[in-house]
């Protein structure tokens, strides 16, 4: 599974809030959402949050092996 937990903590500790990231940065908030939610989302977003957050991907998301992980 993959868990944005890790961008929680990066947006506490750095400058940028949640607003900021909507009418500063236009991400949208339905991309909010889906870190609130654990839902998919595309590697540009994420690289788009690592250059705002001045981070690492770690610092945006990790992986959790999961019961509930697709057969492959």
């Amino acid at each position: 599974m993959i868990d944005y937990s890790p961008f929680w903590e990066t947006l506490k500790n750095s400058p940028e809030t949640t607003y900021t990231l909507i009418t500063k940065h236009h991400i949208s908030s339905a991309i909010i959402n889906k870190l609130r939610k654990n839902k998919p989302m595309n590697t540009t977003t994420l690289n788009d949050l690592c250059r705002i957050l001045n981070c690492r991907i770690e610092d945006v998301v990790q992986y959790i092996p999961s019961d509930t992980d697709q057969i492959l």
